[in-house]
């Protein structure tokens, strides 16, 4: 019987992977906390239309990659695709929307049923923040800001670039939509069966799409910002001086689209060449109509998600927290004071790696193995004279100390 093996699309995250899967999310979330944006988490899975209708039925994400299913006692669930439509739920399940502005950071599973690729899972993981409540265009500036900062502090900002477009108010995308399906309406016996599809549905996705031969027909599409009325150019340009002010560099990208109905104005990816096609770190844009079409007041919104897994592929080996102290005892006489000690130290704040079988030869091994910074030797002489043996594993010297000073001694070393 072959091993088990975890489900196509899904991995294990043991230590070393976990280590820098935490160093993303803790990184992101004190760097959140700088600009305000609080931690917050929504159930895996919600009701299937708190996804359905702002995704959008004829998305590829709905129509293609929810893991949906009805429950033991019939209710349609979804587990989460992305997270941005569970937050505006919680914001109008609790009845949040009176204390706007609202400023959330999340970390935490999603789910898609795609191919699996670089960097790419069927339960992968993302952190967050959503901006709810503020029109202006300064927040899309902070938001953006908060994004270069968590990038910066991981060490990545630099093999990055800001790709920046704006989609406009509700007004532009309608009267550029109409340009766009006239345009396309010239080449539907060379599109792609996918974007012949989008074209009655959502012809912006068109412009993303990465067929070779949509490629070719999207070089001479209408550009959005031919199309763009005075508020949306005057918001886009505040944007853009928002940005420079902090010195936030970024490349216009005309191409760059959020395909669903509620996305307006500014939207942006952090996209990276070092993990070929998969380049896109970050990405997000305003939803000023989605809290609206979620059965909400009308509300703005700005946010932006990064995926985990691809930001962890990025940076540098992260450093473990602390290098534990061995306790190894020698004799069973020295074992419940091995035990005794472990507690003492934990209870000072120190890391302990506690053997529990072997000669002296295995256990040292094991305090290797862990790499221990210090093994604390407990024979039948040394407990006589009420002292440990201290080795230090670095240097390899090697001192007694007075039990009843160890703990102190220890942390002093830290």
């Amino acid at each position: 019987m072959p091993a088990l093996q975890p489900v196509r699309g899904t991995q294990d995250l043991l230590p070393l992977q976990m280590r820098r899967h935490r160093a993303v999310s803790e990184t992101a979330r004190v760097v959140a906390l700088r600009y305000g944006f609080e931690e917050m988490a929504t159930p895996i899975f919600e009701f299937t239309e708190v996804f359905q209708k702002p995704i959008g039925e004829t998305s590829d994400i709905v129509s293609k990659e929810m893991y949906s299913f009805a429950d033991r006692g019939g209710e349609h669930v979804t587990l989460r695709p992305e997270n941005t439509a569970g937050v505006v739920r919680a914001v109008l399940s609790n009845g949040l929307t009176q204390a706007a502005p609202l400023k959330f950071f999340y970390s935490g599973p999603m789910f898609r049923y795609e191919r699996p690729q670089k960097g790419r899972f069927r339960q992968f993981h993302q952190i967050g923040v959503e901006l709810i409540g503020v029109a202006q265009p300064q927040a899309d500036v902070e938001v953006i800001a908060a994004g270069a900062r968590i990038l910066d502090e991981l060490g990545i900002l630099g093999r990055t670039e800001l790709e920046l477009n704006t989609l406009g108010d509700t007004e532009t995308r309608r009267l550029y939509r109409e340009h766009l399906v006239a345009y396309y309406a010239g080449f539907r016996d060379k599109l792609s069966e996918d974007s012949l599809r989008r074209l009655e549905t959502n012809p912006l996705r068109i412009l993303d799409s990465k067929d070779p031969g949509d490629i070719a027909i999207n070089i001479e599409a209408p550009e959005f910002h031919r199309h763009l009325n005075p508020l949306s150019t005057a918001f886009f340009d505040a944007v853009k001086r928002g940005l420079d002010a902090l010195g936030i560099a970024y490349r216009l990208n005309p191409r760059l689209v959020r395909g669903l109905d509620y996305y307006t104005h500014t939207a942006f990816e952090f996209v990276t060449r070092d993990l070929g096609a998969q380049g896109t770190v970050m990405g997000g844009g305003r939803y000023d109509g989605l809290v609206g079409l979620m059965g909400g007041p009308e509300m703005a919104g700005v946010g932006w998600a990064a995926g985990i897994e691809r930001l962890a592929m990025l940076i540098e080996e992260p450093a473990v927290a602390e290098r534990p102290v061995a306790i190894i005892p020698v004799g069973e006489a020295a074992e419940p004071v091995a035990l005794r000690l472990a507690e003492d130290l934990r209870r000072a704040g120190l890391v302990v790696d506690q053997s529990y079988s072997g000669n002296l030869g295995k256990r040292m091994k094991r305090a290797n193995k862990v790499a221990a910074r210090f093994a604390v030797l407990l024979g039948e002489d040394e407990l006589a004279r009420g002292v440990a043996s201290l080795r230090d594993l670095d240097s390899g010297a090697q001192e007694e100390v007075p039990l009843a000073g160890l703990t102190d001694r220890l942390v002093q070393t830290r």
